[in-house]
């Protein structure tokens, strides 16, 4: 059942995840929550990497939400290119 409501789901998340952004925002956020999940009878750490922007017009928006194993900055600055490439002007006092 979670499957089937997965694969209904999916193709939306997708759209969400690649969504133009606003050229300026007032304050980005960017963070980790770190969490450990069981995987084939072992626990392994996460992490959900998580991008919140504020509008000029002060309305927050979750920019983008990511999940790898290990924080690190080749991968920051991956997100960082990847939100220039959807329209946010990073180059501009992020």
């Amino acid at each position: 059942m979670v499957s089937k409501i997965t694969e209904r789901i999916v193709p939306e998340i997708k759209e969400w995840q690649s969504r133009p952004l606003e050229k300026i925002y007032t304050f980005i956020f960017m963070d980790a929550i770190h969490y450990k999940v069981r995987t084939d009878g072992h626990i392994i750490n996460r992490a959900a990497y998580v991008v919140l922007g504020v509008t000029i017009e002060g309305i927050k928006e979750v920019l983008g939400i990511w999940t790898l194993k290990n924080e690190s900055s080749r991968f920051w600055l991956g997100v960082l290119n990847e939100l220039k490439n959807r329209g946010v002007d990073v180059t501009n006092g992020v």
